[in-house]
């Protein structure tokens, strides 16, 4: 267990990576991330406070991963149903299966998206997606509004780079925001 400075119970020692128990960004429950980005992330911020002094705080870890399955992408960030259902946090989901990209422009592939949500303010507790083309920047995007403390309202509202070959005129996040949206309703 570390300190938001990344100090174990003694303050001489610092410790990072996969043995350490962190902050969950989402629950805000004590949790254990394993993956290279939180370590690397919290490594650079430990040096630095061992420099500097204890100038900076890890704020938590959303757990965004992504993996090739064969020729699926699967990916996920924030948390699970099995976590909010532990944790007693109530929820709400949706679920689109959308194209990567525009129908009409040849080789679109199949993309679902499932989001999972606060139902008293749309807050966006977590994302998975599996696919085959543009999974990976979807659940980056899912991720940085997350991270930012965002709304489903804000999916419906990114601005995505559009052209047939990349994606459709309502990107499948702002479908899932807007899917969410008509949930909440």
């Amino acid at each position: 267990l570390v300190d938001a400075a990344m100090k174990t119970s003694d303050p001489n020692i610092f410790a990072v990576g996969d043995a350490v128990e962190i902050k969950d960004f989402v629950t805000g429950y004590p949790t254990m991330t394993a993956l290279a980005g939180p370590a690397n992330k919290q490594g650079r911020l430990c040096a630095d406070n061992i420099a500097y002094g204890d100038k900076h705080e890890y704020k938590g870890a959303i757990g965004t991963a992504v993996a090739k399955v064969f020729d699926l992408t699967v990916a996920s960030t924030g948390v699970s149903e099995k976590i909010l259902q532990k944790e007693k946090i109530d929820y709400r989901s949706a679920i689109t299966h959308s194209s990567s990209h525009a129908g009409y422009y040849p080789g679109a592939t199949a993309m679902s998206i499932k989001i999972l949500f606060s139902p008293d303010d749309g807050r966006l507790f977590g994302g998975q997606i599996v696919g085959y083309d543009g999974v990976d920047k979807r659940i980056d995007t899912i991720a940085t509004v997350i991270r930012r403390g965002g709304t489903i309202t804000d999916l419906t509202e990114i601005e995505h780079a559009y052209a047939p070959p990349y994606s459709s005129a309502k990107d499948p996040v702002n479908m899932i925001g807007m899917i969410a949206a008509n949930v909440m309703r």
